[in-house]
């Protein structure tokens, strides 16, 4: 199995467990290759939901730039929304786990077409 299959199948548990959420595998494994090399590094495989500078990145180049949304509160929202379905004490969010959700949230899937 590689690398990314074993990412994608870490990502989907998390989706299933902590979320309650029954992935749409074709849709994760778009939005996961869509996240590029950083779900390879430590550091950058997760969302630190407690920084705000992190969230505005989240919101201004994933939000805005890759789903096309207006800014706004409602994106703001839908962020606090995805952490709290996360889980506000889970330590890691996935930033492919929260992306996935926010596409989800958005009706986006087409971004991922």
């Amino acid at each position: 199995m590689s690398k990314r299959a074993e990412l994608i199948a870490k990502y989907a548990e998390d989706l299933k467990s902590k979320c309650k959420i029954n992935p749409d595998m074709a849709l994760l494994e778009k939005v996961t290759i869509g996240c590029g090399p950083a779900i390879y590094s430590a550091d950058s495989e997760t969302v630190a939901a407690s920084d705000p500078a992190e969230l505005e990145t989240l919101k201004k180049n994933f939000l805005m730039k890759k789903l096309g949304l207006s800014g706004g509160p409602k994106l703001d929202e839908a962020i606090s929304a995805v952490i709290d379905t996360y889980g506000k004490s889970e330590r890691n969010k996935y930033r492919a786990v929260v992306y996935y959700m926010l596409v989800k949230h958005f009706g986006k899937e087409a971004a991922y077409r």
